[in-house]
């Protein structure tokens, strides 16, 4: 009798029972690869094993990206942020405008939804920061009935001191990683990203 696979979190370990064949052994090999159904068995419980090692692998990725979003969103980091650029806005403007820069040229209902903001919110902060000349309103070249958000020139020094603050607060929490892995990090981060956002589109054309 060859025994049991038991099942552990991290792998599928093959464990013989009293008096039966070491998985390793020579005796093992011969016996699981003697007939087909033996090898498919054998391949069943490897692909199980593939599957569970992905499943903890991408809660763990979940729990990873949870536990950043969480750091990045406490307001104390917020303010170290601006301080060190030196910027002194609201928070509620600091993250739009970021958005904006990024985004834009980009309504309104479409910046709300991506800031997870109520949208008659989101307009009274858009037009704060075009009242600040931080941003402009243009109508939409598709939809003129429609205004976008679009960054000024005084807007793009903020978010330009911004990033060269960020670049110098996070530098010492990647002191110790090679290029290598801070560049593999990146296109793993951006490959990640990207596949998401193709897949959030999909799912938007079939249900649209």
């Amino acid at each position: 009798m060859l025994g049991n696979y038991v099942y552990s979190e991290r792998i599928f370990a093959y464990s013989p029972c009293e008096g039966g064949v070491s998985a390793g052994s020579p005796e093992a090999a011969g016996i699981l690869g003697s007939s087909p159904s033996a090898r498919a068995r054998k391949a069943s419980v490897a692909s199980m094993a593939s599957q569970h090692r992905r499943h903890i692998t991408f809660r763990r990725l979940h729990e990873s990206l949870v536990d950043l979003i969480a750091l990045m969103n406490l307001p104390q980091r917020d303010e170290v942020l601006m301080a060190e650029a030196g910027i002194d806005l609201d928070r509620a403007l600091f993250k739009l405008i970021v958005g904006i820069r990024r985004f834009g040229p980009i309504g309104v209902v479409e910046l709300a939804e991506r800031a997870g903001r109520d949208h008659t919110t989101v307009s009274r902060q858009v037009a704060k920061l075009a009242e600040l000349g931080l941003i402009e309103r243009r109508p939409n070249p598709a939809d003129r009935r429609v205004k976008e958000a679009v960054i000024t020139s005084a807007g793009r020094r903020v978010t330009d001191a911004l990033e060269e603050a960020r670049q110098r607060l996070v530098d010492s929490a990647f002191a110790e990683w090679s290029d290598r892995d801070l560049v593999q990090f990146e296109q793993l981060m951006r490959r990640c990203v990207d596949d998401m956002l193709a897949m959030s589109a999909a799912d938007k054309e079939e249900s649209g």
